[in-house]
């Protein structure tokens, strides 16, 4: 995989040497910081014909835990990135990840917090934004990610189909990984930020990359979310207009009654008309893929 010169050139050279990984397992059950879960509204995907569950990716300084599912006997599935939200790899997202699944494709999420911590551990979203997602680089996400698919390719997946798809923080890392990865063929964001503070962690947001996108991102955004103004999505659509041709033919959907992380169905914000609707435009999305 080639990396991409321009965005490196933006951060300092990170030692990936420095830290040990803090996240070694998975687990079962959801974030602290978001209980109590909805029961009542969570969907639980069960893995009947799948092959699901923990697995080790090789990075740069040593193995990353990610959780993968895919149909069980599949020959060369399409591959799916699936980015969590600032709470990392729980439940719910091991539940999308076999919904993908269960549609025929190999998803997989990467810890990519690993190395930082574990913020399921944290009952306070405050602590988590703080201690783990303000110091993980966007430098370290990519490598982790194009490691993510390199591992996907040697187990014998097809990454020649390759999509992203991410959740709040997840989101906005899927517009930059669009950006970075040539082989990238679809990505859909899902309530990612689209500004923000430029420092040596996040060099740069998706409202700066998006004339150089190298695949169609599809964005899906709340009419209601108090974190993402509705002013700098139009300001998104406008640099997307004036973009790369993956640019130009990417697209945003914004659901006037819907909250921030909408599509999360433990928690008070799901909104199930938004959030059906979303997975239905995201699968058609992907479709793209199919026919690569």
């Amino acid at each position: 995989m080639t990396p991409d010169p321009e965005f490196e050139s933006l951060v300092p050279a990170l030692s990936f040497t420095r830290r040990s990984f803090l996240v070694t397992s998975l687990g079962a059950g959801f974030a602290l910081s978001v209980q109590p879960v909805m029961a009542q509204t969570a969907i639980k995907t069960d893995d009947v014909g799948l092959l699901a569950g923990e697995v080790k990716v090789p990075v740069k300084d040593g193995e990353m835990v990610a959780y993968r599912a895919l149909p069980k006997g599949a020959v060369k599935p399409p591959v799916i990135l699936v980015v969590s939200e600032i709470f990392g790899v729980h439940e719910h997202i091991q539940d999308v990840c076999r919904r993908l699944a269960k549609l025929g494709y190999c998803a997989i999420a990467p810890e990519l917090f690993a190395r930082q911590g574990d913020p399921r551990q944290y009952s306070s979203i405050p602590d988590i934004l703080a201690k783990i997602t303000s110091k993980t680089p966007d430098a370290q996400v990519m490598s982790d990610l194009d490691a993510t698919v390199a591992w996907a390719a040697s187990k014998g997946a097809n990454t020649d189909r390759l999509a992203i798809t991410g959740f709040c923080w997840g989101g906005r890392i899927t517009w930059l990984y669009c950006a970075h990865n040539p082989q990238v063929k679809a990505g859909v964001a899902w309530y990612g930020r689209l500004v923000g503070d430029v420092n040596e962690f996040t060099p740069r947001h998706p409202i700066n990359i998006a004339a150089d996108l190298k695949a169609p991102v599809l964005g899906l955004y709340g009419g209601l979310d108090t974190g993402i103004p509705l002013e700098t999505v139009e300001k998104m659509e406008m640099a997307l207009k004036e973009g790369s041709k993956a640019a130009r033919l990417s697209q945003i959907h914004v659901y006037d009654n819907a909250p921030h992380a909408f599509h999360a169905d433990y928690r008070p914000s799901f909104t199930k008309d938004a959030a059906e609707d979303g997975w239905k435009r995201m699968q058609a999305w992907f479709k793209k893929i199919d026919k690569a």
